[in-house]
């Protein structure tokens, strides 16, 4: 058996701290006819839910995780210390997917 090698892109982590944004190969586009909003990429297409679209919509190059965290918090009523597990977990998973740069 091959060893696997390392892959020659780092991962990024994800904190408070970063400044997410969608890379120009991602956009948020409406579907009339499913009258849903749909995060395309190239040969990609995800339907997210309406606090995956909130989340993505404030990645936008200039505000920081914890102030996506402070607001959606704020408009959701809920616990920070919830709304960052939850925050920082899915941006990691869409920064992985390179859906997200950080």
């Amino acid at each position: 058996m091959i060893p696997q090698q390392p892959s020659p892109r780092g991962r990024a982590l994800v904190s408070l701290h970063s400044i997410p944004a969608l890379p120009r190969h991602v956009r948020i586009q409406y579907d009339p006819v499913r009258q849903a909003h749909a995060v395309l990429s190239p040969e990609k297409i995800f339907w997210p839910n309406d606090i995956s679209l909130d989340i993505l919509r404030r990645c936008d190059g200039s505000t920081t995780v914890a102030q996506i965290v402070a607001g959606l918090a704020a408009e959701y009523d809920a616990p920070e210390a919830d709304v960052s597990a939850d925050v920082i977990t899915f941006l990691q998973e869409w920064s992985d997917k390179l859906l997200v740069k950080l």
